[in-house]
């Protein structure tokens, strides 16, 4: 892996984490949102807190798509499991949430899980199969 990608990675977790993170300040300062007052969404986004937490995210979803592009899910979402971590300690120094030992006990066996499924073969080590038959379309005389 180059530098760029690990930046791609590292760019998952920020961009995800801090979106998370500020979409949730934001909404704790807006009226509660039910099926049938959907339309309060729209005043929902007048909140500064939750523009960037959307800024961020659509961030996010672009690093994410950049990162499948070049990587298995088995290979990118374990990569990305400590943003769990990351989510969790701003919930803790920013928004000031109470997290509970079974939280924490939650956010340890789903990076684990996450782990456990990255075990095998990747196309992160091994270019997919029509990159490599393009490629050798393209060294054809």
């Amino acid at each position: 892996m180059t530098l760029r990608k690990y930046l791609v990675i590292l760019s998952i977790v920020f961009f995800g984490s801090v979106g998370d993170a500020f979409l949730a300040r934001g909404m704790k300062h807006a009226d509660a949102i039910d099926i049938q007052h959907v339309t309060k969404v729209f005043s929902a986004v007048a909140n500064p807190f939750v523009v960037l937490g959307i800024v961020f995210l659509l961030a996010f979803m672009s690093s994410y798509m950049i990162a499948l592009s070049f990587a298995d899910l088995t290979y990118v979402m374990p990569a990305t499991a400590i943003s769990y971590v990351v989510l969790v300690l701003l919930s803790i120094l920013w928004l000031h949430e109470h997290v509970s030992p079974q939280r924490w006990a939650g956010v340890a066996f789903i990076v684990i899980g996450v782990g456990v499924v990255a075990g095998g073969p990747s196309r992160t080590e091994h270019p997919p199969a029509h990159v490599s038959s393009s490629i050798a379309r393209e060294e054809r005389p």
